[in-house]
């Protein structure tokens, strides 16, 4: 698709594991816009705190962590076409995609000051429009006024199941129930927290993805897209 007369915000909010970035990246490639990943970026902050023994048997050691945000340097990198996650210079992506680091980011992102921190960058990656970016906030918190907002969602065994076969294919160790309690509880957290709880904006386009392809969910999008001229 040829460069974009008038560059836009779009908005992809939703639960964990529906496809958000999938989609983001493909968007965006069609739009020839920036992708930002905002899910990595809490992912990347929980990295750090697992590895540097901010998080243990009886939790976070929020004040420490807080205390460290201002040492935490994250970064996005194209390697072969695609995303990586950089953390003070360190390429981390084979690390927060596991089911460690899922089992932590919804506590870490709960943390204001995290969240303070990742808005600001947000914003200020965005802030020439020409992005499209998916997260949990993005379209109530981040960019209210976005032109165009989705909230993704998708039956949580179904979402489960992709989470399952993703783990499976990169060689980790995990069963089926597991990973189920791991979506139920992100859903429940991420809805649940006081500091910008996942929720659909009014003004979002609804998208369950339970029985829709990849390819499906983009042609939808697309043609939105196209409605606004852009």
């Amino acid at each position: 698709m040829e460069n974009t007369k008038n560059k836009i915000t779009i908005a992809i909010d939703g639960h964990s594991s529906t496809g958000k970035s999938t989609l983001a990246k493909a968007l965006a490639k069609h739009l020839n816009y920036i992708y930002v990943d905002t899910g990595a970026m809490y992912r990347a902050v929980t990295w750090y705190a697992i590895n540097n023994d901010l998080i243990n048997s009886s939790g976070i050691n929020e004040i420490a962590l807080i205390n460290s945000l201002d040492k935490i340097s994250i970064g996005f990198t194209n390697i072969s076409g695609k995303n990586h996650t950089n953390v003070n210079g360190l390429d981390v992506e084979g690390y927060i995609r596991g089911l460690e680091v899922a089992n932590w980011v919804s506590k870490i992102a709960s943390i204001p000051q995290v969240r303070k921190k990742l808005v600001a960058e947000q914003q200020y990656l965005g802030r020439e429009k020409g992005v499209v970016m998916d997260g949990r906030d993005i379209g109530t918190v981040v960019f209210p006024d976005a032109e165009l907002k989705f909230f993704m969602t998708a039956d949580a065994k179904v979402r489960a199941q992709r989470r399952y076969d993703e783990l499976t294919e990169k060689g980790e160790s995990v069963n089926f129930e597991e990973v189920l309690s791991n979506v139920k509880e992100r859903d429940f957290m991420d809805e649940n927290r006081e500091d910008s709880p996942l929720r659909k904006a009014k003004d979002a386009v609804l998208v369950d993805n339970s029985e829709m392809s990849r390819e499906e969910q983009l042609e939808k999008i697309l043609s939105l897209v196209k409605k606004l001229d852009i």
